[in-house]
């Protein structure tokens, strides 16, 4: 049914959710596991621009910690980081990679600015032709 899942993540304690739960369910159908980390390119485009190259290599930099966390659970994902409007780059991502599956959690870094799902969890689910599982944050982790 799944051969092929990919993981967005951010990083933060409710990706962390997915990336189990996605995990789980890719070892049941002994499916292929991609993880995705988005550079948000309006962020570094919003930052002033004497800062914009540090913050784009801190940012990546936080993004290849992100996947290299999924892969220390799994050593056989195949990691990417990339940069551009997160929902879009992850549609363009689970496209490229013919995903059966986007696992993603329903609030990351910027939760306490998103409501229901979350902007990126929520245009996945409206936008996406594949199934999306979203994970949802326990009340203890937020913030």
């Amino acid at each position: 049914m799944f051969e092929t899942v990919v993981i967005a993540t951010d990083g933060s304690e409710s990706a962390g959710r997915a990336v189990t739960a996605a995990l789980d369910l890719a070892h049941r159908f002994d499916a292929d596991v991609h993880a995705l980390y988005v550079v948000e390119e309006d962020d570094i485009a919003a930052a002033p621009e004497d800062v914009r190259e540090r913050l784009r290599t801190a940012l990546e930099d936080s993004g290849e910690e992100a996947v290299a966390s999924v892969r220390a659970a799994d050593g056989s994902v195949t990691t990417a980081v990339r940069e551009g409007h997160p929902a879009e780059e992850i549609r363009r991502y689970a496209d490229d990679h013919d995903a059966d599956l986007v696992a993603t959690g329903t609030r990351g870094r910027h939760g306490e600015y998103r409501f229901v799902l979350g902007s990126v969890a929520e245009a996945l689910v409206r936008n996406l032709t594949i199934p999306v599982l979203t994970v949802r944050q326990l009340e203890s982790q937020e913030g």
